[in-house]
């Protein structure tokens, strides 16, 4: 093995890795690993929720402080929030826990490798490797980052290969993201599913609403009808998206309905403000993307 923890071909060697911090991206990327064979040996670890996802699914695991798991470790695992990764690169940096050779990588989707610098300088080989993936803390989680795609960015030609070799050994694909197109590749993915979430929630809020209407006692709005209801529309509504692109778009703003959509932001208005004022935004979206008439366009600025 070389100090890279590579063989010279660069197909993965077993790896000792370390996991700064188990939280939900840093314990399933560990779990992954240990699943095609690498092992975890440490793992940082302070909250209840943290040690307690150590224990039941990194067990063979050790808790440890930050700097003597990047001392064991010759894969350093640093699944930390944005706002804490430069301050923990500089204490690591400090400490002289990160010896040459030894690969850094960072599940950051808005940092490249100018973070790592401070590492890399010692010798470190730095890595961006970030999973296009929401997580919920379960062990599903391990099962969702084996079939994502991984944004990856590195110093050189050396270390894509190797970001390349690790994320495709867990079964996933890896894509490559210039450093200086980080911040806009996590802008693409935040709006897409953070603001997907918001406006699904939108949707079974108003549809609630509906459904315990006048001659409806309300149970159906309380058994998980809307979610129901809206379910399968909204994976076909996605499916079609993925494959289609903007020609997937149907309903009254595709349709050019002004009356319409007047009337949804009237109903919605009196539901919440709120989720009406994010329909005329999205509305207002979709009708600049398919080149609305005017009337609609002024509808949903405000001007009528």
């Amino acid at each position: 093995m070389t100090s890279s923890g590579f063989t010279g071909g660069l197909s993965p060697a077993r790896l000792t890795v370390g996991v700064v911090s188990a939280g939900r991206v840093g314990t399933a990327f560990g779990e992954a690993l240990e699943r095609v064979g690498h092992v975890v040996v440490g793992a940082a670890a302070v909250s209840d929720a943290s040690i307690a996802r150590v224990r039941d699914r990194l067990p063979e695991s050790q808790i440890l402080p930050v700097d003597e798991v990047a001392r064991r470790a010759e894969l350093l695992i640093l699944a930390v929030p944005d706002y804490e990764l430069a301050s923990i690169v500089a204490g690591l940096a400090a400490t002289g826990a990160v010896a040459p050779g030894k690969l850094v990588a960072h599940t950051s989707g808005a940092n490249g490798v100018a973070v790592l610098e401070p590492l890399a300088a010692l010798g470190a080989v730095p890595l961006a490797i970030h999973p296009a993936m929401t997580f919920s803390g379960g062990p599903e989680d391990t099962d969702r980052m084996t079939a994502a795609c991984f944004g990856i960015t590195a110093g050189d030609e050396i270390g894509y290969a190797v970001a390349q070799a690790l994320v495709l050994e867990i079964g996933g694909e890896p894509v490559h993201v210039p450093e200086n197109n980080r911040a806009l590749y996590h802008a693409a993915l935040a709006h897409g599913s953070n603001h997907l979430v918001t406006l699904v929630v939108d949707a079974v809020e108003a549809l609630r609403v509906a459904l315990a209407g006048p001659g409806f006692p309300g149970s159906d709005a309380e058994r998980g009808v809307p979610e129901r209801v809206l379910a399968p529309l909204l994976e076909a509504a996605l499916d079609n998206a993925l494959r289609n692109g903007q020609s997937a778009l149907t309903g009254p703003v595709a349709r050019g309905d002004a009356a319409a959509v007047g009337k949804h932001l009237e109903v919605l208005e009196a539901v919440d403000p709120r989720i009406a004022a994010g329909y005329r935004a999205l509305s207002l979206r979709s009708a600049q993307r398919i080149g609305a008439a005017a009337d609609l366009i002024e509808i949903l600025e405000g001007k009528r």
